[in-house]
């Protein structure tokens, strides 16, 4: 049986010698391949300021919080996203408001955001859910109406735009995710961009304890008492992570094409198979392409992922709707039925193999299987 893993990474051979260059040296944590990897991002993405983290959620978090979010106040988002989203507002002592989302994209649908503004809502933070950028410029404009911050999680959609509007373009602070299985990967690892100088500086300050000098200042040059100015969390990428993120920048457009091909290859493959539906790429996009994922009979989804599974195809569930996990069903009283497109899309969804080692055969493959499997009684 040919076994097809669900992800594997593109790190090669140049990145594994430049994280051992990085082990070679004196200094390993948070210094000259940080600030290298820090500027090239900033370059891709067309943004002034990228502060190096340990993850998105932390960059998510120190983002509310640089933003002067916090205890009181209410943030819209989306209940279908991973649940590093609304945790990191809770983290930062702040309400997620759940809206909907739209049924052909599964992104946050921005024409139900007014709805749900209140006197203690003061950001918005649209996800990018997988690789699809959201309306950002209607929610641009209703930022702007209501003096809100607008926070983005681009986990999934580095590579992405819309309407000629680039991840980050129209937003405070733009929020990224360099983990395991992500398009570019760390293994763990994160980041903030920013046009605004003041925020940046504060994200630098907030992810190593709020003190005002890192160790590379502290111990490559005379040494210089340092000070804690606010507290602060431990969220420093460190020069290993970002050596091994530096050379897959560079490859990112190379990485996308060949992911690009493949996706295009599922769709010609599944895309008039009866009982199943493929979400709707949007004219004038360029979806980042990081997950694929097929909408089959919600009360067929498991045995269906359990078949794939034994016929060797790797599989995930991307994602069950927040509001319908344990912990959010008992703080704030979520029943199902409150966000009834996110739970719908929540109970069909199988993301199925999508990475640029696969080839032509391997989708071909696992569109056979899928079919396979779901033509079964």
């Amino acid at each position: 049986m040919k076994k097809i893993e669900f992800f594997q990474h593109s790190i090669n051979e140049d990145d594994i010698n430049r994280v051992s260059s990085v082990l070679r040296t004196i200094f390993l944590t948070t210094g000259e391949e940080v600030a290298k990897f820090e500027q090239n991002f900033s370059r891709y993405i067309s943004k002034k300021y990228t502060v190096g983290l340990t993850s998105c959620t932390a960059a998510l978090h120190l983002s509310i919080i640089a933003l002067g979010i916090g205890a009181g106040d209410e943030i819209i988002t989306t209940p279908m996203s991973f649940c590093a989203t609304s945790n990191a507002i809770l983290h930062a002592g702040a309400k997620p408001i759940f809206i909907d989302v739209e049924e052909e994209t599964g992104n946050l649908n921005a024409e139900l955001i007014e709805s749900a503004i209140t006197k203690r809502t003061k950001a918005i933070i649209p996800v990018h859910i997988y690789g699809q950028m959201c309306d950002m410029k209607r929610i641009s404009q209703i930022a702007k109406k209501y003096d809100l911050k607008i926070i983005e999680d681009a986990a999934h959609a580095i590579e992405a735009s819309r309407d000629s509007i680039k991840v980050g373009q129209l937003s405070n602070a733009v929020c990224f995710s360099f983990y395991a299985t992500k398009n570019i990967t760390s293994g763990e690892g994160g980041a903030v961009s920013t046009d605004d100088e003041t925020l940046a500086d504060a994200l630098r300050m907030l992810r190593l304890h709020g003190i005002d000098k890192i160790a590379i200042e502290r111990y490559t040059k005379r040494y210089k008492h340092w000070d804690m100015l606010l507290l602060g969390w431990k969220y420093n990428m460190d020069n290993i992570h970002a050596a091994l993120l530096i050379g897959q920048l560079k490859r990112i457009e190379e990485l996308w094409q060949k992911r690009n091909k493949l996706c295009k290859i599922y769709e010609e493959e599944l895309g008039t198979v009866k009982g199943i539906r493929l979400l709707k790429t949007l004219p004038n996009t360029k979806h980042a392409r990081h997950i694929f994922t097929v909408l089959v009979p919600s009360e067929r989804r498991d045995l269906i992922l359990w078949s794939l599974q034994d016929h060797g195809i790797g599989v995930a569930v991307n994602y069950r709707p927040i509001h319908l996990l344990k912990y959010y069903k008992e703080k704030f009283g979520y029943r199902e039925g409150d966000y009834p497109i996110a739970e719908k899309i929540g109970k069909s969804t199988i993301s199925l193999p999508l990475y640029p080692l696969l080839n032509e055969k391997d989708i071909i493959y696992i569109a056979k299987i899928f079919k396979k499997v779901l033509n079964k009684k």
